[in-house]
């Protein structure tokens, strides 16, 4: 995972830091705050801030603040993520580490950052959300990233192996058909709810695209795969019943 924070007495750092806290503090509503932290189970208080609002909030507050270097930026999103006292202020952590105006920022030397968020936020709101940079990673360097997933799909870290599992969901037509069933296999006995959903929600995305890969797939792993997985890989394939039995 990542090293220590080492820039984060940078003034641009500290004046975004302090601007995003401020903002998501001034739009906090408690009557939201309880629903949202009953409903998401968390162990992390809420301010009451819908996501698109935390959204809109951490656009205009990089807009306003830019960070200059990746160590600037890397910074932010782990001073945030690691300091937060509300669940909304890692949601402006993931935001601000998925920006596109850090694109340039967003290379193999950010896997760690992510790991960290995954690792530490072990959670599925956080984890669903840096699984989609990380899936930006693998487009743009697919071999180094195939790698990477083929381990994480056998860590003993049950987030990082749901990341392995989908991290190709938004792939579409340009999903790497293999390196999905490969990640998939280690854990179709894994009795983990997370593991099973994010199986099923990876096979459905990929069902759209390759409905006949899935099919077989299921089929092939009739003895292994749970009926949540099943349930949910074939939720909207038309002959879905055929593979019932």
């Amino acid at each position: 995972m990542s090293e220590q924070v080492d820039s984060a007495d940078s003034p641009a750092i500290t004046a975004l830091v302090a601007a995003l806290r401020a903002e998501l503090a001034a739009a906090a509503d408690p009557a939201k705050a309880e629903p949202m932290h009953a409903y998401m189970k968390s162990n992390v208080p809420y301010l009451g801030i819908p996501l698109p609002a935390v959204r809109r909030i951490c656009r205009q507050v990089a807009t306003e603040r830019p960070l200059h270097s990746f160590d600037e930026w890397r910074a932010a999103v782990l001073t945030l993520w690691r300091e937060a006292t509300h669940r909304e202020q890692r949601y402006a952590a993931i935001e601000l580490a998925g920006d596109r105006r850090y694109r340039a920022f967003q290379t193999l030397d950010a896997l760690p950052i992510y790991e960290e968020l995954i690792v530490t936020g072990a959670w599925w709101d956080y984890v669903d959300a840096v699984a989609s940079l990380v899936g930006a990673l693998l487009d743009a360097y697919p071999q180094p990233m195939r790698a990477a997933m083929l381990a994480w799909s056998r860590d003993a870290v049950l987030w990082k192996r749901r990341v392995a599992i989908i991290s190709q969901r938004q792939r579409g037509a340009a999903t790497d058909e293999a390196l999905l069933f490969t990640c998939i296999t280690p854990n179709l006995a894994d009795p983990d709810f997370f593991i099973r959903k994010g199986i099923g929600w990876a096979l459905r995305q990929y069902a759209r695209v390759a409905p006949d890969a899935v099919r077989r797939f299921v089929r092939e792993h009739a003895d292994a795969i749970s009926p949540l997985s099943r349930r949910e890989a074939l939720k909207h394939l038309a002959s879905a019943g055929s593979d019932a039995s």
